[in-house]
């Protein structure tokens, strides 16, 4: 650890800023260009923009009126706001005509104040209705994409998640789904507001005055390249930030993981001097990124400043000798100060909108995925009662890779067969055959004489319950996450189930008993009481099939022994396959299997195997450690 550089940390640790939820949100939750956002924004760029466009509208289709009205309201906001700033024209004029007297000015003014104040409101009040049936619509079409991504995913094969980290799934829920979200409520209607205000601007100037137009106009290329290239040196610092920001989160999610470690090994100051040299790389590409993302308003609107003021210049040239009334320069001039602002508005939007885009194709890569390939359309839902053969079965997680060759065994209920055999073996890939997790290249897998192709996989499922090495409880009680295994069982049978698994001891030691809360994935027990919690869940359930991956490696000797006598009862009329690294608990089984390379080289009971004194005597009698 201490000769690693400073390219080599950042090389390792800045992947978090792909997967950590909330890794890519700027200092102070400010997006690029130091706009607010409400999440990361995505630093690439879409593929397919006019598809990912489609279908993300296509959310928004059944909404169409809400929509219309929307658009109504933009343009009547639009248009009051324009005619609101037109109307100072005759105002200034009517006020300056001193061949009127005082008390007609005056009349005049405030009726003029009253139709100025109409139109303000109605563009407030259409401002109001067209933002809140927005957000409402944007939200809507969000709910509804991420429901379908959630759907999608309990829809794909086991095989979608052992390629993929939780950070990079979830980050499609966070990140990915917000920025659509952003997109919809903000963006889209604000590039749109921007664009009918740019154009409504500029027929309002020429309306005014040709001349002082085209003077105007002539600041514009001037305004877009500063903005452009202000933008682009910002986007480069802000990207070089954001993976400065996630190689900071990631050591700090790292160390805080491995503390233990750290302590253990006196690395403390180790850690002190790579964390230092990673939070100073983040304070200068944040001084950068800070820097163009605050100087884009002061340039941009110093700049118009300049526009601005020639335009006051040469419009009260205009008034002296051209003819040009003071109510027209004064509504020009202020045209022209607003001007820059919705090209400003839309160069940002623009960012905003194809960060998005590029966020929607992830989220609908996702959605596009091949599910689990559907049942059979003669599939069986039969009652099972255990019986499980494998016939000659073949298998590889990829094209041309084999990890089972020719297995072949049988299992009765009440019978209960051991794997044992070197990692990666092939030991837990039969048992994911069974749940059909993966589906077999040759060779068949019967149950109950069905092979299971044929029945429907829920009811499969349903009736194989596992234990695995990997343990995960839900948020909720105790009781609750044992009731998981069958939710219509009684309090009275998930207590028996705890009892089997020698779990209501501890259980009842705990404050509130079964009402226990558990939160963190069961991060406030042991790691063998979490391992005691599955096991009642799988003993709660009536699964005639019973898979025990490394169940016991948990828990001590002690309430291993205690778990053995309890599922002797539980595994009394179940089909039982145990796989286990401890030889000690596979000795009463039926039959044990001998598993190397993907081939079963020995098989019998406990006192058969010792008498070959093959492999399995070299492993039990500790001539050969089993790794």
């Amino acid at each position: 650890m201490a000769g690693r550089t400073l390219e080599n940390l950042r090389a390792r640790y800045n992947t978090a800023a792909r997967d950590n939820p909330f890794g890519n949100r700027g200092p102070g939750g400010r997006g690029p260009g130091g706009r607010p956002g409400r999440g990361s924004q995505a630093t690439g760029r879409p593929k397919d923009a006019r598809a990912t466009i489609a279908r993300v509208f296509s959310y928004l289709k059944q909404y169409w009126l809400r929509l219309a009205v929307v658009l109504v309201c933009l343009f009547l906001s639009t248009a009051a706001t324009m005619a609101g700033g037109y109307l100072l024209r005759p105002i200034l004029n009517h006020i300056a005509d001193f061949s009127l007297s005082a008390a007609e000015r005056g009349a005049y003014l405030l009726r003029m104040l009253i139709v100025l104040a109409t139109a303000y409101m109605v563009a407030v009040a259409a401002s109001f209705l067209q933002y809140r049936l927005m957000v409402e619509v944007s939200q809507s079409a969000v709910e509804r994409i991420r429901r379908d991504l959630f759907a999608r995913l309990q829809r794909l094969p086991l095989k979608f998640f052992d390629g993929r980290s939780n950070g990079e799934i979830m980050s499609r829920f966070t990140n990915d789904v917000d920025n659509i979200g952003l997109m919809l409520d903000n963006s889209v209607v604000a590039m749109i507001s921007g664009a009918v205000t740019l154009v409504g601007t500029l027929v309002m100037m020429i309306i005014t005055n040709f001349w002082l137009t085209l003077i105007t106009v002539v600041f514009i290329p001037l305004f877009m390249r500063l903005s452009v290239g202000i933008m682009s040196r910002s986007r480069r610092y802000f990207k070089a930030q954001q993976a400065a920001l996630g190689a900071v989160n990631g050591y700090i999610e790292e160390t805080v993981a491995g503390q233990k470690v750290v302590k253990v090994f006196g690395r403390e100051e180790i850690c002190e001097d790579e964390f230092g040299r990673l939070n100073d790389d983040l304070r200068e590409k944040q001084i950068g990124a800070l820097f163009f993302g605050g100087i884009m308003g002061p340039i941009m609107g110093n700049t118009s400043k300049v526009s601005y003021s020639l335009t006051a210049g040469i419009g009260g040239l205009l008034c002296l000798f051209g003819g040009f009334d003071v109510g027209g320069l004064a509504i020009f001039v202020n045209y022209a100060s607003q001007f820059a602002r919705p090209i400003n508005e839309l160069s940002q939007q623009v960012n905003t909108v194809l960060s998005a885009l590029a966020g929607a194709e992830r989220v609908f890569q996702i959605m596009d995925e091949p599910p689990e390939a559907p049942d059979a359309p003669d599939a069986v839902a039969p009652v099972i009662r255990g019986d499980v053969a494998l016939e000659d079965v073949s298998f590889g997680y990829e094209p041309g890779k084999t990890i089972l060759k020719h297995i072949s065994l049988y299992a009765h209920p009440g019978q209960k067969i051991a794997f044992v055999g070197s990692t990666g073996a092939g030991k837990t890939t039969v048992t994911n055959l069974l749940n059909r997790f993966y589906d077999i290249e040759s060779g068949r897998i019967t149950v109950d004489g069905v092979e299971i192709h044929n029945i429907r996989r829920d009811v499969l499922r349903q009736n194989i319950a596992m234990v695995l090495q990997d343990t995960h409880l839900f948020t909720g009680t105790i009781m609750e996450n044992i009731r998981y295994g069958r939710l219509d069982a009684t309090d009275e049978e998930v207590i028996q189930a705890a009892k089997t698994a020698s779990a209501h001891g501890f259980i009842m030691r705990l404050s509130d008993g079964y009402q226990t809360r558990i939160d963190g994935d069961g991060a406030n027990l042991s790691q063998g009481q979490r391992q005691l919690l599955n096991i009642a869940r799988a003993a709660l359930s009536k699964a005639p099939i019973l898979v025990l991956d490394e169940a016991t490696s948990s828990v001590d000797t002690r309430t291993e022994r205690m778990i053995e006598r309890g599922m002797d009862h539980l595994m009394a009329d179940r089909t039982t396959f145990v796989i286990a690294h401890r030889l000690s608990t596979v000795r009463n089984a039926n039959a044990i299997m001998v598993l190397e390379n993907g081939e079963i080289i020995e098989r019998g009971d406990h006192d058969d195997l010792l008498r070959q004194k093959g492999r399995y005597y070299e492993l039990y009698t500790g001539k050969k450690e089993l790794s």
